[in-house]
């Protein structure tokens, strides 16, 4: 099993780094944790919060394109308890320019919001308690 002390990062590529780190910085209130220029031709940002086990990596390959996410289900999900929380972090995404989007699952309509981020990637703010 994997003790709760580890750390979670989520890596993906784009093609817009510098864009999508203010993105997720602004819209989702991360900050910058690290970032690298010319690893093996990569670069790339990790955002995130300091005392939270998991944070984002963003990466480009020089000289690729890796393109659009392939499905609109490509979701980062996040859950509230406190709605006026829900309401705010709502309103600094769509000022992030992300896009404010029907969910592909209608699910995720029912108390939540689905933002797109400029490579097409969703991140879904639910306004209710994740339970297992």
């Amino acid at each position: 099993m994997i003790p709760k002390t580890a750390k979670l990062r989520v890596a993906r590529p784009t093609d817009n780094l510098a864009k999508i780190t203010d993105m997720y910085v602004n819209g989702l209130g991360f900050k910058l944790l690290g970032s690298f220029e010319g690893h093996n031709g990569f670069d790339g940002s990790i955002v995130g919060h300091e005392q939270h086990n998991y944070h984002l990596e963003f990466t480009h390959h020089k000289g690729t394109t890796v393109g659009k996410a392939p499905t609109q289900d490509n979701l980062l999900i996040f859950y509230f308890i406190d709605t006026q929380v829900w309401e705010e972090c709502c309103e600094k995404m769509q000022a992030a320019d992300f896009v404010h989007v029907p969910s592909y699952n209608d699910y995720w309509d029912d108390v939540g919001k689905t933002f797109e981020d400029v490579d097409g990637y969703r991140v879904v703010l639910q306004n209710r308690e994740w339970t297992a």
